[in-house]
């Protein structure tokens, strides 16, 4: 696992809770993850998630997953925990406008220690947002302490394939606010020391793809709405660029890549 050990959630507070936020939510949808709808219902099949079920969404953003999930899968009840009070407000009018209220609620908190009951959902679901967290060990535990006995954790992530060079570690957590880059093996071995059976540990192939169409976009039809979020400001916007066609190459050379995950808890 890389890791930064001057990038913390106060970072990552700053990065959602200002343009840089926006901006990422401009590029990619309200379904802040690579490969949006298609990543989410890949995941939810993969995990057997369907009607009448509660889950725990860690690292939930504006909540689109949960929607996802109450609208497409026919989950009864889903709780958010997120730590940002920018997104978790925008996540709860949204879900009011949508007509999700009492079907969906929020917690600001941090997702390791949640403060939400033991064995409280029959999932625990995350998309793309656990390279956030800086304890991911202790993000697992909280998952498994989360899910009922036979429960199901599902999540992808962000994590490393092909070793990073420490020069390109440090480059890209810093450009992305990681804290650390934890890879399929690493995330494999936390879940079976939790005590769950990993079913599924899995490259998904969509993030080279994706990097392309948001570099493209962004390039061609949103420049003038990423330039507005971030005050016109041209240059910003040429260093932005630039890191993301750094990000772009190692993608291409599967050194960053989406992991797929899918784990029960023993009963």
């Amino acid at each position: 696992m890389k890791s930064k050990s001057d990038i913390g959630l106060r970072n990552v507070q700053a990065v959602y809770g200002g343009p840089e936020g926006d901006l990422w939510e401009l590029i990619m949808g309200e379904q802040i993850h690579i490969g949006g709808f298609k990543s989410s219902m890949d995941l939810a099949e993969r995990a057997g998630i369907g009607s009448g079920m509660t889950g725990v969404d860690l690292c939930c953003c504006n909540g689109a997953g949960m929607r996802f999930l109450a609208r497409f899968r026919g989950v009864t009840k889903m709780t958010g925990v997120d730590a940002t009070p920018k997104v978790v407000e925008r996540g709860r009018q949204r879900c009011k406008a949508e007509g999700f209220d009492g079907k969906i609620e929020f917690v600001l908190a941090d997702v390791t220690q949640s403060g939400l009951p033991d064995a409280c959902a029959d999932f625990v679901w995350g998309e793309d947002a656990w390279c956030y967290v800086v304890d991911k060990a202790k993000l697992v535990a909280e998952a498994v302490r989360l899910a009922k006995p036979g429960g199901i954790i599902a999540f992808t992530d962000w994590v490393e394939g092909k070793p990073l060079t420490a020069a390109e570690a440090d480059r890209f957590l810093a450009f992305m606010k990681f804290p650390s880059l934890q890879d399929i093996a690493g995330y494999t071995g936390l879940l079976k020391a939790g005590g769950c059976e990993v079913r599924v540990a899995a490259d998904t192939g969509r993030f080279a793809p994706c990097i392309d169409l948001y570099l493209n976009m962004l390039g061609t039809q949103l420049t003038y709405d990423a330039l507005k979020i971030i005050n016109f400001d041209t240059n910003m916007m040429g260093a932005l660029a630039g890191e993301m066609q750094f990000a772009q190459g190692l993608a291409h050379a599967g050194k960053v890549i989406q992991g797929l995950f899918v784990a029960r808890k023993a009963k």
